[in-house]
């Protein structure tokens, strides 16, 4: 009897061995896009977990999970609603969570139902695992002169806190700029906001809007993303309107020392790092963020794209991801955007 029962035992472990191997083997591969709706993707990693979201309009939703490419199976949390009938009550846009100081913090884009009060704003958590603890709403996030703002994006640059974000120079929908601006903590800008980029190229041209009652050019800068490799600095942005298939990521570099306010030294792309493809059937591509395979070896950049032309920026933009390698000078390359139902191997674990 017992060595039936030792039998049966090897036996079942030997079953359970082979169906591990074929769940990790199963896992070994992935396809775009990662789900089947989020624009804006953006994901932080902090003690062995991935921290994903995207906007979600009226709401902060924030997925958990060991490895992006399986997304479709992660824990996900509603964190804030957007309460009725104040300047943060609608449109919520481009969440991004970070991890500063030993709190977790949410940044977004909301407004009172009208995109001109788009404003930036910031939620912070005392819990180490942001799907736990309290959420609490601190305010307006702005430098002094307090205009039109959307995708704030946060980086530390030697010791630093930064903030990087699309604004309007006045307070008309004329065009979207990149800024950035120093921060004296995680939810206050110290002093005033710099220029350091505006759509001037022909590649960041595209939707503009014409006509006799709004005359004026919408041209698009935004979604911007620190990036940095070895000693070089870099902002990864979405240019042209997301409503063309033309929108498409541009690369500034840093060429200064340390300023990074400093407008003269960022130097623009002479044309876009990613933009559709027909080869691969992907539109629109944009609004990136990055993120290193869990082995910290790999570099990868998270976007949204369409998989039809002329779906332009409404429900059918989904995530997306693909390996970001670089070049003989240390500058990002990402190639044409993968296809949609092409296996990839996953990021290294």
């Amino acid at each position: 009897m017992k060595i039936k029962n030792s039998i049966l035992k090897q036996t079942l472990l030997l079953i359970l061995f082979c169906i591990g191997n074929n769940t990790i083997s199963a896992q070994q591969t992935f396809a775009n896009p990662i789900l089947d709706y989020g624009p804006d993707p953006y994901s932080t990693y902090y003690n062995g977990y991935y921290y994903y979201t995207h906007t979600m309009q009226n709401k902060l939703v924030l997925w958990k999970t060991k490895n992006l490419a399986d997304l479709k199976n992660a824990e996900k949390k509603v964190i804030w609603t957007a309460p009725k009938n104040t300047d943060y009550s609608a449109e919520v846009w481009a969440p991004e969570f970070h991890f500063i100081n030993n709190k977790w913090y949410v940044y977004f884009a909301a407004d009172n139902g009208s995109n001109d009060t788009h404003r930036m704003y910031v939620l912070e958590n005392d819990s180490k695992n942001p799907m736990k603890g309290e959420w609490v709403f601190k305010g307006k996030i702005a430098p002094r002169t307090d205009k039109w703002a959307i995708d704030g994006n946060i980086f530390t640059y030697k010791e630093q806190l930064y903030m990087i974000w699309s604004g309007w120079e006045g307070d008309s929908n004329g065009q979207q700029n990149i800024y950035i601006a120093k921060m004296k903590s995680p939810t206050q800008i110290d002093g005033d906001r710099v220029l350091i980029s505006k759509p001037t190229n022909t590649w960041e041209l595209y939707g503009a809007l014409h006509d006799d009652k709004n005359p004026a050019q919408v041209n698009v800068n935004e979604g911007p993303q620190f990036l940095s490799h070895n000693d070089k600095v870099f902002i990864v942005f979405s240019a042209s309107g997301c409503w063309t298939d033309n929108y498409s990521l541009g690369l500034l570099t840093f060429t200064g020392t340390d300023n990074l306010l400093d407008s003269s030294a960022w130097a623009k792309s002479d044309k876009p790092i990613l933009e559709q493809s027909n080869k691969t059937k992907v539109y629109a591509p944009g609004h990136n963020s990055f993120f290193k395979s869990p082995n910290g070896k790999e570099d990868w950049i998270l976007y949204h794209a369409n998989s039809n032309p002329g779906d332009g920026c409404g429900v059918k933009r989904s995530p997306r991801m693909q390996q970001l390698k670089w070049d003989e000078m240390g500058n990002p390359v990402i190639g044409e955007p993968a296809a949609s139902g092409v296996p990839l191997t996953i990021p290294s674990m």
